[in-house]
């Protein structure tokens, strides 16, 4: 249901971008660069319309209103966080432990009895880290997968997004839109040796470790949790966003076991739901680009 890369269904005349694999936009018949779909759907009898692309400006306005919608964040008086040293270009990748004390100060673990956090933080611990090890899904881990989306979906933030969506015409409904999202983010592929090692929930929020190094894990509760436990050790930042409200962006360096992140990008104090939606959206809207 998501827009292929190679593909120009719900991408009509949208604006030229040198990242794409193949065009859509007004003037790729003349410049021999349109996908090979480019009359099938963009064509004067074609099956998507211009109005079902996804501008720059939409997905700015969208973000933003999704942002506004967080309702569960964190306040200020929420979190307390201690970024310490900030690194250099030329320290980030050193491995050395730059700050003595955690990242987190305080959290107001009250959060996390809210139901998009409680059953986000029961999928955590259903992963196994090291890529090329097959992922074993048990009865009840499709439970908690299942639960969450319906904690999610409940959300007013959710909810925008997929009135969107379907408003250009990506879903028919909400049940197809859940579907998809079941699959997006939970259907296993694999990252290695052709087992079905990896999610895309388990690797940005949950984190794996592939060829001796940390790959993903950008969720802030998932690090807290950990770095609380003593298993994650933080070791710099290397960017701190200029908000003086959550959610807040830091890039950071950390140990993980012993394993190293080298540059790690976070929200940190948004809801699980506001990470959720806006990296659907991202996937949905820019498939296979930055």
């Amino acid at each position: 249901l998501y827009t292929a890369p190679d593909s120009c269904e719900g991408r009509c005349g949208e604006p030229f971008s040198e990242e794409d694999e193949c065009h859509c936009h007004r003037e790729c018949v003349a410049q021999h660069n349109c996908c090979e779909d480019h009359e099938r759907h963009c064509g004067p009898d074609g099956f998507s319309s211009s109005q079902d692309s996804i501008t720059d400006q939409e997905l700015r306005e969208l973000s933003e209103q999704l942002y506004g919608l967080d309702h569960n964040k964190a306040r200020p008086s929420d979190i307390a966080i201690n970024p310490q040293h900030l690194a250099g270009p030329d320290e980030t990748g050193d491995k050395r432990d730059r700050s003595p004390q955690p990242l987190y100060k305080y959290v107001n673990e009250e959060l996390f009895s809210k139901p998009t956090y409680a059953s986000f933080i029961k999928l955590l611990d259903n992963y196994q880290r090291a890529t090329g090890r097959e992922e074993e899904v048990t009865a009840e881990e499709l439970r908690e997968q299942e639960r969450f989306l319906e904690e999610v979906m409940k959300t007013e933030l959710m909810k925008k997004l997929f009135v969107f969506l379907e408003g250009k015409n990506r879903y028919g409904s909400e049940q197809e839109f859940l579907q998809d999202l079941k699959q997006m983010w939970f259907g296993l592929y694999s990252r290695g040796d052709g087992e079905r090692d990896s999610s895309g929930f388990e690797h940005v929020f949950s984190g794996e470790v592939k060829k001796g190094k940390v790959s993903g894990f950008h969720n802030w509760i998932r690090f807290y949790l950990l770095e609380k436990q003593g298993v994650v050790n933080y070791f710099s930042h290397n960017f701190d966003g200029p908000w003086d409200t959550y959610p807040d962006v830091l890039g950071l360096q950390f140990s993980w076991d012993g394993f190293y992140k080298e540059v790690g990008s976070a929200f940190i104090g948004c809801s699980p739901e506001f990470e959720f939606g806006l990296y659907s959206l991202c996937f949905l809207a820019r498939p296979g680009r930055a």
